[in-house]
């Protein structure tokens, strides 16, 4: 077992044990994952005027005091409208020893019906980021930017990672794992200290089919029911008609593809970038975590590319084919988790190519 890493499945569990993490609920199925641990809403949510962070000095409960507008039951599921943020208590809390910080994401499927999802701790100062020892309640602020949503007590949009140290590989660490694993499916990897490199497939798979550009004014979707939905109800599809580029409008949202397939070892984890100002004004991932097993072949999973959430910023933006779009970091895991992603979860984004959320049928 390594000195620094992210703590695998069992560790995760160990964290209940010890006391570190504690829920309101009972674990249900599923809920750890290979390198992560799905976090659960609680029994309300409030909407509030804008996003905050409450800062040093505050809670977040001080906060909501204050900007809140009205609280909502989500006992029986409510509806979350897009355009609005909202702050929900989660049935997870933390006592977390000094030595582990944590870090979390949006899920895949949330990403995927672009759910703008951030988690938030008492005099917090960053999004998404625990520091080490922290001990207090934990809240997501929820805001669905292109369809109202259905939520639940229990349901499950985003998810969080627990890690000793600094373990993200370098440079020269990435090469060589390069070397022995294949990290990407590329024949000249372009790979720098701040990853490795994925640029975006445009040729199209069946029909020159590239991607899907969300509708507007659509019907709910309820994130707790998978394949409930008619992808033509929710999404217009796009097609490369031999120009093998995409302009990218301004507040439309887009669900596209890597060109490259991605592979995770099962003794590290990865992690995509989700904004590189370098590449362009737009934003390419929001569930940014890769398990343990993605795309690897034991797991069921050979060729598994990134599904990319793809919202440009301020203006339109040319995509090409071929273009790079964002990087994936790779950390060590501290140890190999019991079940990777794939075949033995029924992981549902293992060996995929182009793929909505499960929500929607095939």
């Amino acid at each position: 077992m390594r000195e620094t890493g992210i703590l695998p499945d069992k560790d995760i569990r160990a964290l209940f044990d010890k006391g570190s993490l504690r829920a309101e609920r009972a674990l249900v199925s599923g809920q750890v994952q290979p390198a992560s641990l799905d976090l659960r809403l609680g029994a309300v949510a409030y909407r509030v005027r804008a996003s905050f962070l409450p800062g040093p000095g505050h809670r977040v409960s001080e906060k909501l005091d204050r900007l809140k507008l009205h609280e909502i039951d989500l006992a029986g599921g409510a509806v979350l409208e897009t355009g609005c943020v909202y702050v929900v208590p989660l049935l997870e809390n933390l006592d977390l020893p000094n030595r582990i910080s944590a870090s979390a994401n949006p899920k895949s499927s949330t990403g995927r019906l672009d759910i703008f999802t951030r988690v938030m701790t008492d005099y917090g100062q960053e999004f998404d980021k625990i520091p080490a020892g922290y001990s207090g309640p934990l809240y997501m602020e929820v805001s669905p930017r292109t369809f109202p949503i259905v939520v639940r007590t229990g349901s499950r949009l985003s998810q969080i990672r627990f890690r000793i140290g600094n373990a993200q590989l370098g440079e020269k660490e990435l090469n060589e794992l390069h070397v022995r694993e294949t990290l990407v499916a590329a024949e000249k990897p372009n790979i720098t200290g701040g990853g490795i490199a994925l640029s975006i497939d445009l040729r199209g798979g069946e029909q020159g089919l590239v991607g899907y550009r969300a509708k507007h004014h659509t019907s709910l979707i309820d994130v707790d029911k998978p394949a409930a939905y008619a992808i033509h109800d929710f999404w217009e599809p796009l097609y490369n008609h031999g120009s093998r580029d995409l302009v990218l409008d301004p507040d439309e949202f887009y669900i596209l593809v890597s060109r490259e397939a991605v592979h995770v070892p099962p003794a590290y984890a990865a992690e995509m970038t989700p904004f590189d100002p370098l590449v362009g004004e737009f934003r390419v991932h929001y569930a940014g975590f890769f398990d343990p097993g993605f795309g690897h072949s034991s797991a069921g999973g050979q060729g598994s590319r990134a599904v990319l959430e793809v919202r440009s910023h301020e203006v339109p933006f040319i995509l090409e084919h071929g273009q790079i779009v964002g990087r994936l970091v790779y950390e060590y895991m501290c140890s190999r988790p019991e079940a990777l992603y794939g075949a033995e979860l029924k992981s549902n984004y293992q060996g995929q190519a182009l793929k909505l959320s499960k929500h929607f049928r095939p």
